[in-house]
């Protein structure tokens, strides 16, 4: 009589890894296709961009040269992401990481918590590595690839070299290994994460004035905050609030509209901070 198969072999947990792997990045790529392809057209897509109410942020409407590199490299950037995400999908199936389904496990207010402190850990970390990839070692092979969308579109939200989509992609994964989420919570962090990086680089300013001038605007960043760092570089590397930014002296407010220049090309060395 033989044995059953071990599902935890070697053979099987790689398998089970690149099945995940390309579920993921198919899941990852139509996420992305259809919600910043859906923000195109709500913003720059109908004739005269009819029940808008926002501030536009770019003098010129998206050029298709333009869109076709930022879908090009967005999926490019899928399976990268994807990657990771499998290997903690199917240690969660199998018990091996953090993740958690029963919301009285650990109450209410401790999934209230540990959203509130992936935000602030993600942000954290991004912040740093931001302006590492900023620097001129750096530029040319991490994020130049980003910034050659001075004036960005939506499908700029997910637009990064190979070499930035490795360094940014095992964070959260590794957060869930280490520190206890809802799987609910997870999913909805990461369409928040999602939907403000396609509002970010939308061209659009979204956010009312009024909440602009207050404390939302103050602590949280929006697309005019994010639009500068477009055009100017060496200033707002923060990926949800403004705090680090602040505290280091590299934030700047910009006052509404932000119109970027016509230009979409960008150096392939970072400018001087100077």
């Amino acid at each position: 009589m033989t044995s059953a198969p071990n599902p935890y072999s070697f053979p099987n947990v790689i398998t089970a890894i690149i099945i995940a792997t390309v579920f993921l990045t198919a899941i990852i790529a139509a996420r992305y296709l259809a919600l910043s392809g859906l923000a195109y057209w709500l913003l720059w897509g109908r004739p005269n961009h009819l029940g808008l109410s926002g501030v536009r942020l770019n003098r010129d409407a998206p050029s298709w040269r333009l869109m076709r590199h930022e879908i090009r490299a967005s999926l490019v950037s899928s399976p990268i992401y994807a990657f990771p995400a499998a290997i903690v999908l199917v240690l969660w199936q199998n018990g091996g990481s953090a993740i958690y389904s029963d919301v009285h496990r650990h109450g209410w207010v401790y999934l209230a918590f540990s959203a509130i402190l992936y935000l602030v850990l993600q942000d954290t970390y991004y912040y740093w590595l931001h302006r590492a990839i900023h620097g001129r070692l750096m530029f040319r092979w991490c994020h130049a690839g980003h910034h050659r969308s001075r004036q960005p579109t939506p499908f700029a939200s997910f637009s990064f070299d190979a070499a930035e989509a490795a360094l940014t992609a095992w964070f959260m994964p590794a957060l869930a290994m280490l520190i206890p989420i809802n799987v609910y919570a997870l999913l909805a962090l990461l369409m928040m994460m999602t939907v403000t990086a396609i509002l970010n680089h939308s061209g659009w300013e979204l956010i009312p004035p009024s909440w602009l001038r207050g404390p939302f605007g103050a602590l949280m960043i929006g697309a005019s905050h994010h639009s500068l760092h477009h055009t100017r570089f060496q200033c707002n590397y923060g990926l949800y609030f403004r705090v680090w930014d602040r505290l280091m002296g590299t934030d700047h407010s910009p006052a509404p509209p932000v119109v970027a220049p016509s230009a979409e090309q960008v150096p392939r060395s970072a400018p001087s901070r100077s």
